[in-house]
């Protein structure tokens, strides 16, 4: 059974929404759009804030429906295999040859969904970070480096090997968000990439 809920959670996690809700507003291929990313923050630079944030919704919204459907119908042990799973089809998707988004919606959606005050200060952090730097991907990388640790703290410690390793794998996909951070050029929030 976990196996199978693994497989399906992966496959939900696939589900490309920001291409989809990119197409249903007619703007075109998101992949051939700013940075090609199939996440939010890509969808925004077609100018569309509808889709966007319907982008942002669906793609949390998947990793929390696996977690919590997968409570349901198989068990606790499962909520946490159907996060990772539905993470890493959103990062690695079947259906797009495994080139997916960088994990960060699905990442929160997941948090909530396995415990929900570490979710929701997972979010109040990048929210935070968003609102003072104006730069979505540090946004994201300080909200996914917060996790754990926040995990930690609020006595969640069974969760911090999981997000943990969501949390690495979301650095890993933003080595070149990285290296501009670090040259200074990386785009703000609402500005072209």
């Amino acid at each position: 059974m976990l196996i199978v809920t693994a497989l399906l959670a992966y496959l939900l996690g696939s589900v490309p929404f920001g291409i989809v809700w990119a197409r249903l507003f007619g703007l075109g291929d998101l992949r051939k759009i700013g940075s090609g990313n199939i996440g939010a923050t890509n969808v925004m630079r077609t100018g569309s804030k509808p889709a966007a944030a319907l982008t942002l919704v669906c793609d949390a919204g998947k990793g929390a429906f696996a977690v919590i459907v997968a409570r349901i119908l198989v068990g606790p042990e499962a909520a946490q295999i159907a996060g990772v799973a539905a993470f890493l089809g959103h990062c690695y998707p079947i259906y797009l040859g495994f080139r997916g988004g960088k994990g960060v919606a699905t990442f929160l959606g997941t948090t909530i969904a396995l415990a929900w005050p570490v979710g929701l200060a997972a979010c109040g952090v990048w929210l935070a970070t968003a609102a003072l730097f104006r730069i979505s991907s540090l946004a994201a990388l300080v909200a996914a480096v917060s996790g754990p640790a926040i995990a930690g703290f609020m006595g969640y410690g069974y969760l911090i090997a999981t997000l943990s390793g969501m949390a690495l794998l979301i650095f890993l996909r933003h080595r070149e968000n990285i290296a501009r951070l670090v040259a200074g050029k990386e785009p703000k929030i609402g500005q072209k990439s």
